[in-house]
């Protein structure tokens, strides 16, 4: 099954001059959905993965049913003030300002191996964060996995010491 036909692109969305990739139609499509999934777990079949981390939002939405496929736990990487119990926070540039994610301080044991899962790769901010909030809790990200990549923005290259797998990319 070809995911990119399943990808509403629209253009001039939020702005002019942005090709928004639309998932809906991907997630409501069951078939769709249940292939994107299992193309998921199997680009890190073999692999040991002790728990998924998905950053918010639209990172649940893929990194929950890989964590149950896979028969791990999850955990959930958020925006400051929405995680109840003591967290640690990674702060990271955008291109005007700052911003912030954060993880609860007892979600990874040192040691344990993590795959984090998000929908998009565009700069690489959000995953780049995560990632060091892994790894400041001592855990060891063994790959980093993405519905899709805008590959024009270069993402990829922030992300280079890490395993990076994109089930769909687009140039622009």
């Amino acid at each position: 099954m070809d995911l990119r036909e399943k990808i509403r692109v629209i253009e001039d969305f939020p702005m002019e001059g942005i090709s928004f990739k639309d998932i809906t139609t991907l997630l409501k499509d069951s078939e769709a959905l249940h292939g994107c999934i299992n193309e998921m777990a199997d680009r890190f079949k073999g692999l040991h993965i002790d728990i998924i981390a998905g950053p918010e939002s639209r990172g649940f939405i893929f990194a929950t049913p890989l964590a149950y496929l896979l028969k791990t736990g999850f955990v959930p990487v958020r925006k400051p003030g929405k995680l109840p119990a003591e967290t640690v926070k990674y702060e990271y540039e955008l291109e005007y300002g700052t911003d912030s994610l954060e993880i609860h301080k007892d979600a990874i044991q040192k040691g344990q191996k993590v795959l984090i899962v998000d929908d998009l790769l565009a700069t690489g901010g959000t995953m780049f964060a995560t990632a060091k909030l892994v790894e400041k809790l001592g855990g060891e990200v063994v790959g980093l996995c993405f519905l899709i990549e805008l590959k024009d923005l270069k993402g990829r290259e922030k992300l280079k010491e890490y395993r990076v797998e994109s089930l769909i990319t687009y140039d622009k």
